[in-house]
């Protein structure tokens, strides 16, 4: 053997050796990466589309980031996200309704942002805005036509999703009929939002509702005003754009996994997930109370465009933001002497006590002002009111107002 091939063959030895060993310091790396992912909690999320692209999303990753656990994002629509909790196979669901009773009622809906209902079309369709009576009236099917909302003569392909399977739909519904499961003249239906604006991308005389959030930054589908009001973060923060809806995750009481779903909740109500929200064009539920507080005024107003008279509807008040006299109040009803209603009793009682020492609270280590508003069954946004806070931020020793007196 020559002096050259030998000294080839050592340099190939060695180039060998050097990627081997390369190659276990990357498995042992991606390793250690996978096993430390692996030991942080995990919470499985199921829901519509609306919720998962417009709050979940980034907000896992905002999750992840923070060292605090994982989540598993298994977007399909409303009911199969609220099936899943309420069966245990998954910890947390997104909608874009409320409850709507039966099997529902032992879920907790806790409302994390406001989404506006959005009409689409094709963007080739020269109509640009509906009123909330032909909106009733297309849904009704009283009309089909386009040129009778001033638009070409051309059929409306009205598109849907199945309600209350889906719950942009059923708000939808519910705003404009005055129930969320009126049926409606659409003889398309997909399984839920993402589906459908898909299917309006092929089709010039297409019609359907989605959300804002959704469709914000798609050029290829056209935005409908409604009542000549363009929807936008603006809009919906005004009340101006009336046809919006609150979005909702949703757990299960009785879950194993009941403090990390906390602590993620918690997570909701910083500045930090706030920013992301605005960034989809969603208004964080805890800054807009006044939309809240305007829903029942809103409805009947819309109604009355329409010619319709409200009915009275079972409809459950927005709850306060993880309240510990409500969380004690169902769950002492159920399991008084479950480790969460003692918990949730010890919340109250802590309250009861702080107020009777003059209704202010001492900011300590680990707290933020979700946390402070929970203990006290008060809402953010009353606190920074109160206390005349431009943010979220609270300082170690501060001492606050909890309270309007």
């Amino acid at each position: 053997m020559s002096v050259r091939i030998s000294r080839l063959l050592i340099v190939a030895l060695f180039t060998a050796c050097a990627a081997t060993g390369a190659l276990a310091a990357g498995k042992t790396k991606s390793s250690a990466k996978s096993t430390k992912a692996a030991a942080l909690p995990s919470l499985v999320w199921r829901g519509d589309y609306a919720t998962a692209r417009g709050v979940v999303d980034d907000v896992a990753k905002a999750w992840e980031k923070s060292g605090k656990g994982r989540i598993e994002i298994e977007p399909f629509n409303t009911a199969s996200g609220l099936d899943a909790v309420a069966h245990g196979l998954a910890d947390v669901a997104g909608s874009a309704r409320g409850s709507a009773g039966g099997a529902e009622t032992d879920l907790q809906f806790m409302p994390v942002a406001y989404d506006a209902l959005v009409m689409i079309t094709h963007p080739s369709n020269p109509t640009g805005n509906l009123t909330v009576k032909q909106l009733h009236d297309i849904y009704f099917g009283k009309i089909t036509n386009w040129k009778d909302v001033g638009g070409k003569d051309a059929p409306i392909n009205l598109y849907a999703v199945a309600s209350p399977g889906d719950g942009v739909e059923y708000s939808l519904r519910r705003l404009i009929f005055g129930r969320g499961n009126q049926p409606v003249a659409a003889p398309r239906l997909y399984v839920n939002t993402a589906k459908l604006e898909e299917a309006v991308t092929l089709d010039p005389n297409a019609l359907g509702v989605t959300t804002l959030s959704g469709v914000a930054n798609n050029g290829k589908v056209k935005m409908v005003s409604v009542n000549g009001t363009r929807p936008s973060l603006a809009t919906v923060t005004d009340g101006s754009y009336t046809l919006y809806t609150p979005l909702y995750l949703v757990t299960n009481a009785n879950s194993p996994k009941a403090a990390v779903i906390q602590q993620f909740m918690e997570f909701l109500h910083t500045d930090t997930v706030k920013a992301l929200a605005r960034q989809h064009q969603l208004v964080p539920y805890s800054d807009a109370p006044e939309l809240a507080a305007n829903d029942t005024a809103r409805r009947e107003k819309i109604l009355a465009e329409i010619g319709i008279k409200m009915q009275v509807e079972p409809t459950p008040a927005p709850p306060v933001l993880a309240a510990p006299g409500a969380t004690y109040a169902s769950a002492s009803a159920n399991a008084p002497t479950s480790e969460r209603a003692l918990e949730a009793k010890q919340a109250v009682e802590s309250r009861k006590a702080a107020a009777a020492a003059g209704e202010t609270h001492k900011v300590v280590k680990g707290e933020t002002l979700s946390t402070i508003a929970q203990k006290y069954s008060v809402t953010v946004a009353q606190l920074k009111d109160w206390n005349h806070l431009s943010s979220d931020t609270v300082k170690l020793d501060q001492v606050l107002q909890v309270s309007a007196n």
